[in-house]
């Protein structure tokens, strides 16, 4: 991992983006913690973490907040905004943005359901699967559709955890790492801050793909 590295987190006030931004520093990497509220997330910023108010739904507002980083990362979460809705807004918005701005690598942090269960068959088409949780998984799967139709110059990855993303657990520094298929049941927070985070350079680091990571 380059300890130069400038990477911009947008979600960073989440609880992943939060331990990705952690992770990232501990690393020693220059982070930007972009946030729809800063005044919410004033302990966000500190030394080597910058923080800048940004809607991840504005192509302008990303680009203007990503300028000058070699990567960006996005653990968005919007639970006030329908999924469908938001979910293709923030894709769109950070394909256009991240291109205007120069930044070509995107670390993208996605949901289990997405994951295929069979060739093509993701979790959330199993009939049993609660209606209730299926817009919010579509709206994810509606990312990975404009990522795969993105522009070949952005280098993109959606690091997919396990439905059981244990926020309590200490790290372990360790997991282990597939295709687009159900993986395993557990992973974690620390374990996928660290997975991401190895994803934006170096030898671990994926591209134009979905891949599930788990304990």
């Amino acid at each position: 991992m380059n300890p130069t590295i400038d990477v911009i987190v947008f979600g960073a006030g989440g609880q992943v983006g939060r331990a990705v931004v952690a992770e990232a520093r501990r690393r020693g990497l220059t982070v930007t913690a972009a946030v729809r509220s800063p005044e919410r997330h004033a302990g966000l910023a500190g030394p080597g973490t910058t923080l800048v108010r940004c809607d991840v739904t504005d192509p302008d507002a990303v680009a203007a907040a990503a300028r000058g980083h070699a990567a960006a990362v996005s653990t968005v979460y919007t639970p006030d905004v329908p999924s469908g809705a938001s979910y293709r807004a923030a894709a769109r918005a950070l394909v256009t943005g991240l291109d205007a701005a120069g930044v070509r690598r995107l670390v993208h942090v996605g949901v289990a359901t997405t994951l295929e269960t069979a060739p093509g068959v993701a979790v959330h088409d199993d009939p049993a699967f609660p209606e209730a949780h299926r817009a919010f998984s579509l709206g994810h799967a509606a990312v990975l559709d404009l990522l795969r139709d993105s522009p070949a110059a952005l280098d993109w990855v959606v690091v997919t955890p396990p439905l059981d993303l244990d926020r309590t657990a200490p790290g372990t520094g360790r997991y282990r790492t597939g295709g687009p298929q159900v993986l395993g049941t557990r992973i974690a927070q620390a374990d996928l801050a660290t997975a991401v985070t190895d994803q934006l350079t170096g030898p671990a680091a994926r591209h134009r793909e979905q891949i599930a990571v788990a304990e």
